[in-house]
């Protein structure tokens, strides 16, 4: 493990002050009428792939462009290659997993042997899964970054023909591509940004302008309400999603196009969809199989028998090479509002409005005030979560996702009255019933009320006559119904 994303001037004139009066717009909106936007905070990618190189490998390395090592959080160990060597360089950075060598017996000590065609490995990259593994010619390797490479590249390291005990890195690279995430902002103000996944084909052309060699590849998808774990994310782990439940894209093509004759359907693929406010990882499993229809004899490009290349024959689909798992962990900065009783929760700027709208996304920072209004025959009794106390107002700020809850309880009525000259208080229940105070209130239910009774000048208390009993001055009654009390003074 290593600690360690030709018009006219005329024409050109409007759409200049266009585009300079919506800047100035956006650079003058408050925050929170802006955009809302995630972040992501974490790229996880954990993948089986076979070794189809012809030769036996003896390590693997991963090619980040554009990064450091600080960059690299973490790698999955849990192979016959134990933990990774990462090695900067000057735009970028290796991860590599590499086996000993026996200068003694003239032989590395870890080998993935050459992956017979033909033969499934779902499930046997794996050290944990018993005996086949060491012959399955397939391996599983990952690593989690806090932010984005410019482009990744996969090899498997053999051992150098010309330099005994020595490893080089097999090229062409395999074909396995990372997916690179972009934040788009939501239709609508307050509505949930939404995270785009990118693929990007992984096999080159042979020349400019010919087709490179085409991919099957298979999406499925699933969102979690916490961070995704490195070390989870493996084939026989039920956190990977891989049944028609969740299934993105059935079957695409994925291909290299030639500049000269390309609109990017084939050489790139997008999957998106609005993150959730619970949303803390979006994870995807893609399965990637070798093409082996027909390609245009002149650009290489795969002709499909349906022509849409969205539903392969039989004969077109050919070995199971590898598997991403791919996971990116993201910050929402939302708000969503919960409650208990009958009552309705609304913000200043209007994004909430409980009762009917309980969730509003939000840029990072935002600061949004709450108020919680009472309904007919309820009362407000307090805050839940960053919100505390019983104050009608509560102001949060948002830089994740957070839930507010707000407690409503249902009242009931009290009136309190006087025999003779004295003052009823209720503590709790604002009573100061006498000399012209107040006689009624609401409270809620199961509310406990102190009661106490002081005489004029002249009287004296002589007992409860109603809703409290006895002959105390003072009495503690728990108020579950419309509740009466009267307290008796005389003079006598």
């Amino acid at each position: 493990m290593t600690q360690s994303s030709p018009e006219k001037f005329s024409t050109r004139r409007r759409t200049f002050l266009v585009a300079a009066l919506a800047l100035i717009f956006l650079a003058l909106a408050p925050a929170s009428m802006r955009a809302q936007t995630a972040t992501v905070s974490g790229y996880l990618s954990n993948f089986d792939v076979v070794n189809n190189t012809g030769h036996d490998g003896h390590g693997f390395e991963i090619q980040f462009e554009g990064l450091q090592a600080k960059d690299v959080y973490y790698t999955f160990s849990a192979q016959r290659y134990g933990s990774p060597q990462v090695v900067p360089y000057a735009t970028g950075v290796y991860v590599r997993w590499s086996s000993n060598y026996d200068a003694n017996a003239q032989a590395f000590l870890q080998t993935t042997t050459q992956h017979a065609a033909n033969t499934p490995f779902a499930g046997m990259c794996y050290q944990w899964n018993g005996a086949g593994y060491a012959t399955s010619g397939c391996e599983h390797f990952g690593v989690t970054l806090t932010a984005p490479a410019s482009k990744t590249t996969y090899r498997w390291l053999i051992e150098d023909a010309q330099n005994p005990g020595t490893l080089i890195a097999f090229d062409p690279p395999v074909a396995l591509f990372a997916p690179s995430y972009i934040v788009l902002p939501p239709a609508q103000v307050a509505a949930a940004p939404v995270l785009e996944a990118v693929i990007e084909a992984p096999e080159p052309a042979e020349a400019p302008e010919l087709y490179g060699d085409a991919q099957w590849v298979k999406v499925f998808k699933t969102e979690l309400q916490r961070d995704a774990n490195l070390d989870e994310l493996v084939s026989d782990n039920a956190v990977v999603p891989q049944d028609a439940a969740h299934a993105e894209v059935a079957w695409e093509i994925l291909q290299t196009e030639p500049a000269s004759n390309s609109n990017g359907t084939r050489r790139r693929r997008q999957n998106q969809g609005g993150l959730n406010a619970t949303t803390r990882s979006v994870v995807r499993r893609y399965e990637i199989y070798e093409y082996k229809g027909a390609y245009d004899p002149v650009t290489h490009q795969a002709l499909c028998a349906d022509t849409l290349c969205a539903v392969p024959a039989d004969t077109e689909v050919g070995d199971f090479v590898a598997a991403q798992m791919a996971a990116a962990n993201v910050n929402v900065p939302s708000l969503t509002v919960a409650k208990t009783g009958n009552g309705t929760i609304s913000s200043t700027d209007k994004f909430i409005s409980c009762g009917t709208k309980c969730v509003s996304y939000y840029n990072a920072g935002a600061i949004v005030t709450l108020t919680a209004s009472a309904g007919s025959g309820n009362a407000f009794i307090g805050w839940g979560g960053p919100c505390t106390g019983a104050q009608a107002t509560c102001t949060v700020t948002l830089n994740d996702a957070q839930t507010v809850t707000a407690n409503f309880a249902p009242t009931v009525s009290l009136s309190v009255s006087a025999s003779g000259k004295g003052v009823v208080a209720g503590a709790r229940a604002n009573i100061n019933c006498g000399g012209g105070g107040q006689c009624s209130a609401s409270v809620v239910a199961g509310t406990t009320v102190t009661f106490t009774a002081t005489p004029a000048t002249g009287f004296h208390f002589v007992n409860w006559s109603s809703g409290c009993t006895g002959t105390s001055a003072t009495c503690d009654l728990t108020i579950n119904k419309n509740t009466t009390v009267q307290a008796v003074f005389s003079n006598k």
